[in-house]
């Protein structure tokens, strides 16, 4: 069995257009899903402390447990969490993905944006060796 790891939004509309994505991306089974409303803004501020380390800990139990082949975070349009314009969500994702980076250094990292059209596209990528 394989796996990667996203920290997604729990929008419904977006898990699974974003998992057949990430399926195919990292050629992988099964996609551990850490689900908070707007988690780009959540670990982009890093004002919610209880949180981000929940994040991190559910995290950690994919990566450890299930040997994740890389994590991905994702933004995307119409997000109730976190109802920022495009641009300003896409900036957060970069955010968010060098501080998962920074915590699981060992692991590629990706950033995801989910358009109007539920279209999943690769906004970052941090692969492992390269900060």
């Amino acid at each position: 069995m394989t796996f990667c790891t996203v920290i997604n939004c729990m929008d419904g509309r977006v898990q699974l257009p974003v998992i057949t994505y990430l399926k195919k991306r990292f050629d992988v089974e099964y996609v551990d899903t850490i689900t908070e409303p707007g988690p780009t803004l959540i670990l982009a501020e890093q004002q919610n402390l209880p949180i981000v380390q929940s994040i991190f800990k559910r995290v950690s139990v994919s990566v450890k447990s299930h040997h994740s082949a890389g994590i991905a975070v994702v933004g995307h349009y119409d997000c109730a969490g976190n109802p920022a314009p495009e641009d300003d969500q896409r900036q957060q994702i970069q955010e968010a993905a060098q501080l998962i980076r920074r915590q699981f250094d060992n692991m590629d990292v990706i950033g995801l944006w989910v358009d109007d059209q539920w279209s999943v596209h690769e906004v970052v990528t941090q692969r492992v060796g390269k900060k």
